[in-house]
Parts: C-alpha cells; sequence; structure tokens
C-alpha cells in the first residue's frame, strides 16, 4: 500500500523542485526524501523523476501522478479543517513578518497559535517587505506579513490592518507647540524605514525639493533604532504612531501636528496557493483577528465589542 507520506514528499519535491527544498518543507533530511520516493517509485512501478542540473522534475507519469497527489494532500487538510482536533495541525510554519508587525502584535500571534494549535511550530524571519515578498515566491516561506496585499499570480492574499503614520519627535526638539509645514520639518533630520521600502520613498519624495534645505534623510532597517535616534533627538522620525504608544504616553516621543498628509501602512497576510494550506489560513485568520483588534478565545475568533 502506497504510504501517504511518501506522496506528500513526491508533491513537495516536484512543487519546489528539489529534494533540498522538500527536506527543508517537511522538517527532514534529504536522505529521507530520497528514500520516499525511491519507494514510492517502487510501488507503482515507473520513474516519477528526472533531475537536471538546477533542478527535479517530474517524469509523464510523475505529472499524472502530480494531480491525484494533490487531489489527496487536499482532501486531507479539508478533512483535518472540519473534522480534526486543534493537536493535529502540526509541523513547522515558516512565517516572515515586517517589523511593524513585532513591534504590535506579534508576541500576541505567537501566543494565540500556541494556545489554539499546540502542535504547531513557528520560525520567525523579520525582514524588509521586499524581500520577504522575494522568500514567499521562492517558496523559502510559507506566511508573510507585509505591505501590501501582493500583485502576484497564485498569490493569496488578507488584508491584517491599516497603520496611520505621523511626524515624532523628542520634547527636546521643542516642536510640540504649533502646526508645522514641510519646510519647519526638513530643517532637522528625518528618520525612516530603509531603502526599498514604500515608506521610505514616499519620504524621499516629500522632502527631495529644490525649494527645501538639501535632505538629511536617516534610514535603518532596525524601527528599535529608528526609535531610540527619535528619543535621543537626533530628528524626527516618520513611522506608524501604533508601535510608539508607550513612547507617547509618557513623553519620551511626542506626535507633531503638521500639514502633512502621509498615506497609511496597509498590511496583510499572503501566502501561495496550495493544496495544504490550512495551517496558513488558520495563522492568517489569527492574524487577522489581532490587527482589528479582536479576543482570541478557546475556539474560533470573536470579534471584541
Amino acid at each position: 500500500m502506497t504510504d501517504f507520506k511518501a506522496i506528500e514528499t513526491f508533491m513537495w519535491v516536484v512543487t519546489l523542485g528539489s529534494f533540498r527544498g522538500a527536506a527543508q518543507k517537511l522538517n527532514t533530511t534529504q536522505p529521507a526524501i530520497s528514500q520516499r520516493i525511491a519507494q514510492l517509485e517502487r510501488e507503482v512501478g515507473v520513474r516519477l523523476l528526472q533531475r537536471d542540473r538546477r533542478m527535479v522534475l517530474p517524469t509523464p507519469s510523475g505529472r499524472q501522478l502530480m494531480v491525484y497527489a494533490e487531489k489527496l494532500i487536499g482532501l486531507r487538510s479539508e478533512m483535518l479543517a472540519v473534522v480534526g482536533d486543534r493537536s493535529a495541525m502540526r509541523g513547522v510554519l515558516r512565517l516572515g513578518v515586517a517589523e511593524t508587525i513585532v513591534h504590535t502584535w506579534l508576541s500576541q500571534l505567537i501566543k494565540s497559535v500556541n494556545h489554539a494549535y499546540p502542535n504547531l511550530s513557528l520560525e520567525i524571519e523579520v525582514d524588509i517587505t521586499s524581500n520577504l515578498r522575494t522568500r514567499l515566491l521562492a517558496q523559502e516561506i510559507e506566511l508573510a506579513f507585509l505591505l501590501g496585499p501582493l500583485t502576484a499570480p497564485s498569490v493569496s492574499n488578507r488584508v491584517l490592518c491599516d497603520y496611520p503614520v505621523g511626524f515624532l519627535a523628542s520634547p527636546s526638539l521643542g516642536l510640540g507647540t504649533r502646526q508645522l509645514t514641510v519646510h519647519d520639518l526638513a530643517k532637522f533630520p528625518i528618520i525612516t524605514f530603509p531603502r526599498k521600502t514604500p515608506p521610505y520613498e514616499v519620504v524621499r519624495s516629500l522632502f527631495n525639493r529644490p525649494d527645501l534645505p538639501p535632505m538629511r534623510l536617516h534610514a535603518s532597517a532596525s524601527i528599535a533604532t529608528v526609535i531610540h535616534m527619535a528619543i535621543e533627538g537626533l530628528g524626527i522620525a516618520v513611522i506608524p504612531t501604533a508601535i510608539v504608544e508607550s513612547e507617547m504616553t509618557d513623553g519620551r516621543l511626542q506626535l507633531l501636528s503638521t500639514d502633512v498628509q502621509l498615506p497609511k501602512l496597509t498590511f496583510s497576510a499572503s501566502w501561495l496557493a496550495s493544496p495544504d494550506t490550512v495551517a496558513v489560513e488558520r495563522v492568517a485568520e489569527l492574524a487577522a483577528n489581532l490587527a482589528r483588534g479582536g479576543v482570541i478565545v478557546d475556539g474560533p475568533p470573536q470579534a471584541r465589542h
């Protein structure tokens, strides 16, 4: 009788194009992957995979088997979603996260996942949106919380939240008593997100004007660094206000009043379509509920009233 694990392994080898990728996805070793494929080929009596220099490709018989493998994996996922208990959700989910999420509700999400799916582990990587997008499309991560939604073939998106962006500064700069214009703001260094991010480009276009002083724009991939620099009075931070609520409450930072309108940052959960996305979709659901200000309880997420 054909082993279900071997079929799942075959599907991921074909999907990812390598034994190494399938081993990482299934949290096992390449020899184990090779053994499962060899076992499957012995049982069906035909060769299913062929290798070239760069990737593993299915043979004609392998392409036929792939159709049935995807159906089987999809049916298993559907079955677990309908009748399985929480402990049936197991394995490792590779999650990529933009740092704004780290500073808002990521820790709550981890607690919620631990409670709802105790046998599901998260491998979390923090990066900028452009890198997370590349890694998602390369299937190096299964789920990404990033600036989105993404427009790419086979990508599913769920909008999580919108965060207003503000100009924040230390009270030591003495800027909190009047409405400021872009000319007032341009007198100070501006501290914001790193290059190749939408917020950076918005800020750069705002201050890169001939009628303004030469732009002094400090960019950092570390939000913690941006916040620390602003608290130290080294410039004006342009970041979502949601990530510095405690610093504003205790007076270390103040939200400046300006006549400048900045676009909100929209974050989404994004993942690639796959027969086996139940765990990804469940975690995305938890994230969406938290991002909306919901309360996670024992059972399906419920909104806070």
